[in-house]
């Protein structure tokens, strides 16, 4: 897909992002997920002439891809190749002592789902992979081979909310002694022979929670987001906000829970600001975006 394309141009909430981050020239801001930089580039329109912003992007193509597309600010736009899980000792070496604020926008990239080889996507039969890092040692293949049936079972259940979890993890490991489950194609066609066909979605693929499910393990994505939200506040300067996007009920309890939990935190956004109708027509990969913000104290 072309950069120009607007599923991979356009970040979700731009502008509530902006509002509620309220970025100002001369500040430093954090983008902890920088993709292609739809957002650091926003950030650093609205902070011109001198604005500055750190990308954290772990995934080497939309890293490469947003350095190019940001190349018109080069003293301007630093990249940092490593997760925002490693924000503080990052911007330590860096030697930065404080930032004015942090968005983190926690969906898969349209990058990401669009190559079909990165495995993130059952929509062609590819090498079973999800890793956003691909220095990591550990894939959704190698999970798939080695983890036990209840292992399994546990994260399309904690990971993925499936209901069928038990069922579809006893298929999967009756599959893999046959032969081994390497693709997004057989993991789908396992996924929906386990399910019941009452209990297929009538909107969505059947495989799509357990899918889900493998790539937060994967990557570590819940962890990885609760040590950020624990740690952010030793970079954060007070009066500093803090701006994260969920698409999910897990990742969205943990922010809910920490911000209202943790008192260098106060909660600015009560409920979750969620895209526009008018945005959800433009791109539909928005739908379940929610936004919440806190300001450290």
């Amino acid at each position: 897909m072309p950069l120009t394309s607007p599923a991979i141009h356009i970040p979700v909430l731009q502008d509530e992002v902006l509002a509620w981050l309220q970025p100002t020239p001369n500040g430093l801001y954090v983008d902890g997920t920088l993709g292609l930089g739809g957002h650091t580039q926003a950030i650093l329109e609205k902070t011109t002439p001198s604005g500055r912003v750190i990308g954290f992007e772990w995934d080497e193509d939309a890293a490469v891809k947003a350095g190019e597309r940001l190349s018109g600010y080069p003293d301007r736009l630093h990249i940092v190749r490593a997760s925002y899980a490693a924000l503080v000792p990052e911007l330590m070496g860096l030697g930065v002592e404080g930032i004015d604020g942090l968005i983190a926008d926690l969906g898969v990239s349209s990058l990401q789902l669009d190559q079909a080889e990165r495995g993130f996507s059952f929509r062609a039969d590819h090498a079973l992979d999800m890793r956003m890092d691909r220095r990591g040692l550990i894939t959704a293949a190698s999970l798939v081979a080695q983890l036990s049936e209840e292992q399994l079972a546990n994260i399309f259940y904690y990971y993925g909310e499936e209901r069928q979890a038990r069922r579809i993890a006893r298929f999967l490991v009756e599959a893999r002694q046959e032969a081994p489950v390497s693709t997004t194609g057989r993991l789908a066609e396992i996924v929906a022979a386990a399910v019941p066909r009452k209990y297929h979605p009538p909107k969505v693929h059947v495989a799509t929670k357990v899918f889900q499910a493998l790539r937060i393990a994967v990557n570590g994505e819940l962890d990885n987001l609760a040590k950020l939200l624990a740690t952010a506040p030793e970079v954060m300067v007070p009066g500093a906000r803090i701006c994260i996007i969920t698409f999910h009920s897990l990742e969205d309890r943990i922010v809910k829970q920490t911000f209202v939990q943790n008192p260098a935190y106060a909660v600015l956004t009560k409920r979750p600001v969620e895209p526009s109708r008018a945005e959800m027509q433009r791109n539909p990969r928005a739908r379940s975006a929610k936004l919440r913000v806190a300001v450290r104290v």
